[in-house]
C-alpha cells in the first residue's frame, strides 16, 4: 500500500499468536493485571524459565515436572547429551501429543503420554463442533476447524486437557471457570476479549471472511509506543566469531522434506542430497586445505569451553558455502551446541555459529 513501508515478518505463524496470549517467561505487568481482574486470581509475578533456564533447572534438580504442549523438547533443544540427562533427572514428565517422537523416550521417572486431538481432525468436545484460532505472520486472527476424522474416538483434545488439569489441580470455584472453558471454547474467547488489546468482540469478528486483523500502531495511524510517539531505530555492531586455525564455523539448517524437527524424507532438493541426512557441506578450497576429500566420512566435533562434542559418521559434501564455514542437518547436529552458548539479548543458543573441526574417520572405523 502507499506509505506503507515495508512488511515486517513478525515470527512464525503462530508463535507470534502464542506471545500474543501472554505466552512467555516474562509476562509484563499489564499482562499479569489483567488476568488477575478478569479471574480475580493473583498471578505470580516472578519470571519463569526460558528454554535454556528450564534445561539448566531440570538438571540442577530445581524443578521436578516437566509439562509439554507439544512439540519434541529434546530434539529441538541444543547439547542432546545434557538435555536428555536433565529430563531424567525430573521426577514426572508429561507430553501432550498428537504423535510419538524422541522425546517421549526421555522422560523422568515417571513420564506420562498424554495423546490428544492434531488441529486437522475435527472436535467435538463437549458434544458440539469446537474450533480454535490460529495468528499468522502478518497479524491476522481468523478460525480454524478440524475437518478431518480423529485417529481415535478416545483422543481429547489439547485444550480439554489442559482444563482437565486445571480443574483436578484447583478447582472451579476459585474464579477460573476451567470445568466450562473445556467444553466450550467460546468461553476462553470471551475471557481473552477481555483481557487482550484487539481481541474485543473476539467471536463475533471471528465470523468476517479471512478474520481479522489486530491493531497496529505504525500501520494504522503513524504512530509508535515509545516514550517520544516517535520510531525509535538502533543500530547496533556487528559481532563475529572467528574460528582458529583447522576449524569451521558450522551452522545448522533443515532440508526440505522437513518441517521443524520432523522428518518427511531424507531427499534435499535445495542441495541436491538422496538418500541421507548424516551430511556436512564444506567448501571445496577448505576441504583442500584440511586435506579431506569430497565423500568421505568424518566426525564433527564441537569446540567449547568445557570440552568438545562429538557427531559421528557424518559424509563430506564439497558445496559452496563461504570459505571458513560448514553447514549440517538439524537435529542431528544440535549435539554440538553447548547449552550456556547462546545470544546475549534473546538467549537463543547459537545453532548458527558452532566452532568445530572435522575428525576423518579411517575405513573400518566405527
Amino acid at each position: 500500500k502507499p506509505g506503507a513501508g515495508a512488511c515486517p515478518v513478525r515470527g512464525h505463524s503462530n508463535v507470534q499468536g502464542d506471545r500474543t496470549m501472554g505466552i512467555w517467561e516474562k509476562p509484563p505487568a499489564w499482562f499479569l493485571d489483567a488476568v488477575g481482574a478478569e479471574f480475580g486470581i493473583t498471578p505470580p509475578r516472578e519470571d519463569g524459565f526460558d528454554v535454556v533456564a528450564a534445561i539448566e533447572a531440570m538438571r540442577d534438580g530445581a524443578v521436578d515436572v516437566f509439562l509439554a504442549l507439544g512439540g519434541n523438547f529434546a530434539a529441538a533443544t541444543p547439547d542432546t547429551a545434557v538435555t536428555t540427562a536433565a529430563l531424567a533427572n525430573v521426577g514426572l514428565t508429561v507430553q501432550i501429543s498428537t504423535k510419538l517422537n524422541r522425546s517421549h523416550l526421555h522422560h523422568g521417572r515417571e513420564g506420562l503420554i498424554l495423546p490428544c486431538l492434531g488441529r486437522t481432525e475435527r472436535d467435538e468436545t463437549g458434544g458440539r463442533e469446537q474450533y480454535v484460532t490460529v495468528e499468522d505472520s502478518m497479524g491476522m486472527v481468523h478460525a480454524s476447524y478440524g475437518r478431518l476424522l480423529p485417529g481415535s474416538k478416545e483422543l481429547r483434545s489439547e485444550v480439554g486437557i489442559v482444563c482437565a488439569i486445571g480443574e483436578a489441580l484447583f478447582g472451579s470455584d476459585n474464579g477460573v471457570d476451567w470445568a466450562t472453558m473445556g467444553t466450550d471454547y467460546s468461553r476462553i474467547r470471551r475471557h481473552i476479549s477481555t483481557v487482550i488489546p484487539g481481541f474485543e468482540d473476539f467471536e463475533t469478528r471471528l465470523k468476517a471472511p479471512g478474520g481479522f486483523a489486530l491493531p497496529n500502531g505504525p500501520r494504522d495511524s503513524r504512530t509508535f509506543n515509545t516514550a517520544t510517539g516517535r520510531a525509535r531505530i538502533t543500530a547496533n555492531p556487528l559481532t563475529a566469531v572467528s574460528a582458529p586455525p583447522g576449524h569451521l564455523l558450522l551452522q545448522t539448517l533443515r532440508s526440505h522434506d522437513q518441517f521443524n524437527t520432523t522428518v518427511y524424507g531424507y531427499n534435499d532438493r535445495y542441495r541436491g542430497i538422496k538418500g541421507g541426512r548424516h551430511v556436512v557441506f564444506v567448501n571445496p578450497d577448505d576441504l583442500r586445505e584440511l586435506g579431506i576429500a569430497d565423500g568421505g566420512t568424518v566426525d564433527i566435533v564441537s569446540v567449547w569451553t568445557d570440552g568438545e562434542r562429538r557427531a559421528e559418521g557424518f559424509r563430506v559434501v564439497a558445496y559452496a558455502t563461504p570459505r571458513g564455514s560448514a553447514a549440517a542437518y538439524f537435529p542431528e547436529t544440535n549435539v554440538l551446541i553447548p547449552l550456556d552458548s547462546y545470544a546475549d539479548g534473546s538467549r537463543t543458543p547459537t545453532s548458527k555459529s558452532v566452532v568445530v573441526r572435522l575428525d576423518p574417520r579411517r575405513v573400518g572405523s566405527s
